[in-house]
């Protein structure tokens, strides 16, 4: 896989919004993982940051899956350590 509209979730829209915030292959995507990415793309504007959506089909499309398919549990856990990593 070479592009990140690949990938599920992801389409042109937020593949641009990735490629703004320097992540610019489905590679880069996983090694920063979803929190930090939508730190950087939430970076880009602040007075619209991104929602948990953004952040649960960014984890989705680096595991695979439709964002849908991550229990809600680990999904609210994601949101946690984003909210966290913003009030730093």
């Amino acid at each position: 896989m070479k592009d990140l509209i690949d990938l599920p979730n992801i389409g042109a829209i937020v593949a641009q919004r990735l490629k703004s915030a320097g992540v610019k292959t489905p590679q880069d995507l996983r090694w920063l993982g979803s929190v930090e990415t939508l730190c950087r793309i939430r970076d880009l504007s602040p007075d619209d940051p991104p929602c948990r959506s953004m952040l649960c089909g960014l984890e989705g499309a680096i595991r695979g899956v439709r964002w849908h398919d991550i229990p809600q549990a680990e999904r609210d856990a994601l949101w946690q350590r984003y909210q966290k990593r913003t009030t730093l």
